[in-house]
C-alpha cells in the first residue's frame, strides 16, 4: 500500500468541544436545550444531516436548516475549538519519509477541514484534500472516498482508509479499499469490528506502526 487516506474528526484531530458548542447552539435555535453536553459526542464522525434525523427525530428540511444553525458557530468559533491527538504529527513525517502519499477524506465541508489542516500545521503532509460539500451533493463518506480516487487518480489496490467510524470502514468496503479502525476515536472496537474493519489499533503510536507495516 501507498496511498493513505485519513478521516479528520477522531482520528487526527479531537473536535469534541467545537462540534458539541456547535450542535449545542443549533439546537438551542429550535428551543432544545443540553443538560449534557457530552450526550452530543455521537454527531461526531457522521454527516450532520443524518444526525440531527436520527437523534432528535428532524424532517430533512429541519435537518438542513439545523446544520446552517451549526455552521454559524462553527465556521467561526468551534472550527478551532480541538485539538490534534498526541503522536499524529510524527505518524505523518514518518509515512511521508517513508514515500507514502497522504490524503484526506472527511465528511467535513472540504474548506473547514483545509483551514483546520493550516492552522494545526498538518497541512505540509497532506498530497491531497477532499471534504463533503456545503450544497449537500457530496456528505456520505463513501462518496468522498469515491471523490478522492477519481480526483487523484488512486488504484484501490494501493490504499488504505483510516477512520474512527462506522462510515470509514463502510465507506472505503464501498471503494474496495482495505479499512484501519481508529479504537481511541468515538467509534470504538465493537463499532469498527461489527462493520468490517480489516486491522484496528488502540493507540496512536499502535498505528503508525501498523501503518508503516502496510507500506508496499
Amino acid at each position: 500500500m501507498k496511498n493513505f487516506l485519513f478521516d479528520l474528526d477522531g482520528t487526527l484531530t479531537d473536535p469534541k468541544e467545537g462540534i458539541t458548542r456547535s450542535v449545542e447552539y443549533a439546537l438551542l435555535k429550535f428551543g432544545i436545550e443540553t443538560e449534557d453536553r457530552n450526550s452530543l459526542c455521537p454527531f461526531i464522525g457522521p454527516p450532520l444531516v443524518d444526525s440531527f434525523s436520527r437523534f432528535y427525530g428532524f424532517d430533512e428540511q429541519k435537518s438542513v436548516l439545523a446544520v446552517k444553525y451549526y455552521r454559524e458557530y462553527f465556521s467561526e468559533r468551534g472550527i478551532f475549538e480541538n485539538e490534534v491527538y498526541s503522536g499524529i504529527p510524527p505518524l505523518l513525517s514518518s509515512l511521508k519519509e517513508k514515500g507514502a502519499k497522504i490524503y484526506l477524506a472527511t465528511s467535513k465541508p472540504e474548506e473547514y477541514a483545509v483551514r483546520i489542516l493550516e492552522h494545526f500545521d498538518l497541512y505540509q503532509y497532506f498530497d491531497g484534500v477532499c471534504g463533503s460539500t456545503f450544497d449537500g451533493s457530496r456528505v456520505k463518506k463513501g462518496d468522498v472516498i469515491a471523490e478522492v480516487k477519481k480526483r487523484y487518480s488512486l488504484c484501490a489496490a494501493d490504499c488504505v482508509m483510516v477512520g474512527d467510524r462506522m462510515h470509514d470502514i463502510i465507506g472505503a468496503k464501498e471503494n474496495g479499499i482495505i479499512s484501519v479502525g481508529a479504537e481511541y476515536g468515538y467509534g470504538g472496537h465493537k463499532e469498527l469490528c461489527e462493520n468490517g474493519a480489516e486491522y484496528t489499533a488502540k493507540t496512536v503510536k499502535e498505528l503508525e506502526k501498523l501503518l508503516l507495516s502496510l507500506l508496499y
